[in-house]
């Protein structure tokens, strides 16, 4: 049986020279989707939702041109040698890290010339971020990548996934840790969790932005740990885990920082 197991195809259109490959449409649809929550939770909020479309056309390109440059950068060794794959976004290989660093800097740049606040619209992003990052975990599904170490097929049928899911983890012979699913699925929980607080919860502005990092950081440390495929800082040391731990830290300051210096610190609901 597992002779005749045929990877799922990474294309989902192709019209002459023109290929469209299930990588980038499920990615787009991530983007999409998380973009449609944040809409809708601006006009819940009272907040102009046009002004996320004008940052969405500048956050969108400039955070997967950081995410590329993040992986090619710490991947160095390959792309010396073949600075033709440097483009071939397609193939796979963006990483998360250097997108948020993108969406991060551009927030900065956008809110100060539209004269909004920064923490204010991340807060509003956090519960698209998690949207789209959930979906586009799935990216790496289809290209047969972000997988973990060895595992029987046994043990992938013992977590009850479909067979179709399966024998997409059946790479070159051995069977791998979905680790795409479980972050996805840890994406999925996030936004739950923070669907919950941001009403239960009297958060002041950022503090959700910060909760949704926090949140990412952890689950992502463990996971990557799982990984084949790590970008290194060091020999022994992986880059997600050393970034991830350095968030956690970071936010934590952040909210206690902002909490007890920050006189007046706005709710997350205030329209002010």
């Amino acid at each position: 049986m597992e002779s005749t197991i045929q990877p799922l195809s990474r294309i989902a259109i192709e019209v002459g020279p023109v290929t469209v490959y299930w990588y980038g449409v499920i990615i787009a649809f991530g983007a999409f989707l998380g973009l449609s929550f944040v809409l809708k939770e601006a006009e819940r909020l009272s907040f102009n939702k046009e002004i996320f479309i004008d940052l969405i056309l500048y956050a969108v390109p400039i955070s997967i041109i950081f995410a590329r440059i993040y992986y090619v950068l710490f991947s160095w060794d390959y792309y010396k040698d073949n600075p033709g794959d440097i483009i071939a976004i397609w193939e796979g290989g963006i990483a998360i890290h250097g997108a948020l660093i993108g969406a991060v800097l551009t927030t900065v740049v956008f809110s100060r010339i539209k004269k909004v606040s920064f923490w204010k619209l991340v807060d509003i992003a956090a519960p698209g971020l998690l949207i789209g990052q959930a979906i586009g975990r799935w990216g790496n599904f289809m290209n047969q990548e972000a997988h973990g170490g060895p595992v029987t097929r046994s043990f992938l049928e013992g977590l009850a996934l479909p067979d179709w899911l399966v024998n997409q983890m059946f790479i070159e012979g051995t069977y791998y840790h979905p680790t795409f699913l479980y972050e996805s699925l840890w994406n999925v929980l996030g936004l739950i969790l923070i669907l919950i607080i941001r009403r239960k919860v009297s958060l002041k502005r950022g503090e959700l932005f910060l909760s949704y990092v926090i949140w990412y950081s952890i689950g992502r440390f463990f996971i990557e740990g799982m990984r084949t495929d790590s970008l290194m800082l060091t020999s022994s040391i992986r880059m997600a885990q050393a970034i991830s731990v350095t968030l956690i830290i970071l936010s934590m300051i952040l909210i206690y920082y902002r909490r007890k210096q920050i006189n007046s610190l706005p709710n997350y609901a205030d329209k002010s």
